[in-house]
C-alpha cells in the first residue's frame, strides 16, 4: 500500500453529515473529506449555496447528497441523518458544524439574538446528537465532532452569551464521551478566529466593524479547522481525539 492510499484509507469511504456545510468551516470540510474520499451528507439552510458546494464536490468525482437543513428544527436533523443511511447504508460520523454568532454587550438587550444563539449553538448540537446516536449505537460505530470555540474556553466582554453557549456545546460533548463507551467517538473542535461570514449575523454596528477589522487582520482560512476535523476522523476506532484547539498564532 502506498504512503497516499495509506493516507486515505482513515476517511475513505466513510459517510459524514455536515452542518452549516453550505459555507466557511462547513464547506471547507465538506470539500476535503470529500477529496479523501468520504461520502458527503451536506445541510444548511441556504440551499442556493449548498447546491454550489455540492456541484463543486460532484464535479470532482465525490459522492455527495444534499438537503435544507436548519438545525433549529429536530425533524431537520433527523432527516438529514435519515438520508446518509438511506442513500449510503450507515453514518459514520456527524459534524455538528452549525453556529452563529451575534455578539453585543448585555447592556444592548438583543433578546432576539441571545435565543439565536442558544437556539443554534446549543439545541442544534443536541437536535443532531438526538438524531444520530440512535444510529450509532444500532450500528456499533460514530464519531460526533462539535464545533466549540476559543470562547468555550474564556470569556471577554460582549461575547458572554456566545462564549455561554461553546462552554455548553463543550460540557455536552465532554458528558456524551465519557456516557459513550468504547464503540463511539466524541470531538471537540475550537476554532478561535477563521475568516468566514460570521459577522454577517451581529445586529450591533460597533461590534460588526470590530469583528470585521479583526477577521481581515490575522484570522485563519477555514481550510485550517477543515484539516483539524480530517485529523480527528481519520484515526483509528480505537483512538478517540477529544479535543483541538486551533487559532491563529496572532489572537491573544
Amino acid at each position: 500500500m502506498s504512503f497516499e492510499e495509506n493516507f486515505l484509507t482513515g476517511i475513505k469511504d466513510k459517510v459524514i453529515a455536515i452542518t452549516g456545510a453550505s459555507s466557511g468551516i462547513g464547506e471547507a470540510t465538506a470539500l476535503l473529506l470529500a477529496e479523501r474520499g468520504a461520502k458527503v451528507v451536506l445541510g444548511a439552510r441556504g440551499l442556493d449555496r449548498l447546491e454550489t458546494v455540492a456541484a463543486r464536490i460532484a464535479n470532482m468525482g465525490g459522492e455527495v447528497v444534499y438537503a435544507r437543513t436548519d438545525v433549529k428544527r429536530r425533524d431537520d436533523l433527523t432527516a438529514l441523518v435519515k438520508l446518509a443511511c438511506e442513500r449510503f447504508g450507515k453514518l459514520d460520523a456527524l459534524v455538528n458544524n452549525a453556529g452563529v454568532m451575534p455578539i453585543s454587550p448585555l447592556d444592548d438587550l438583543r433578546v432576539e439574538d441571545w435565543e439565536e444563539m442558544i437556539d443554534v449553538n446549543i439545541k442544534g448540537v443536541l437536535y443532531g446528537i438526538a438524531a444520530a446516536l440512535p444510529v450509532f449505537r444500532k450500528q456499533g460505530f460514530g464519531h460526533f465532532v462539535n464545533t466549540a470555540s476559543t470562547a468555550g474556553h474564556k470569556t471577554v466582554p460582549n461575547q458572554s452569551v456566545y462564549s455561554g453557549t461553546k462552554f455548553a456545546v463543550r460540557a455536552i460533548s465532554e458528558g456524551l464521551r465519557q456516557e459513550a463507551g468504547d464503540k463511539l467517538r466524541v470531538t471537540i473542535i475550537s476554532p478561535g478566529f477563521v475568516r468566514t461570514n460570521f459577522a454577517e449575523g451581529v445586529t450591533n454596528p460597533e461590534m460588526r466593524v470590530q469583528l470585521e477589522a479583526s477577521r481581515d487582520k490575522f484570522a485563519l482560512p477555514p481550510d485550517a479547522i477543515a484539516r483539524a476535523i480530517a485529523f480527528a476522523i481519520e484515526q483509528p476506532a480505537d483512538v478517540d481525539v477529544s479535543e483541538i484547539i486551533v487559532r491563529p498564532t496572532a489572537q491573544g
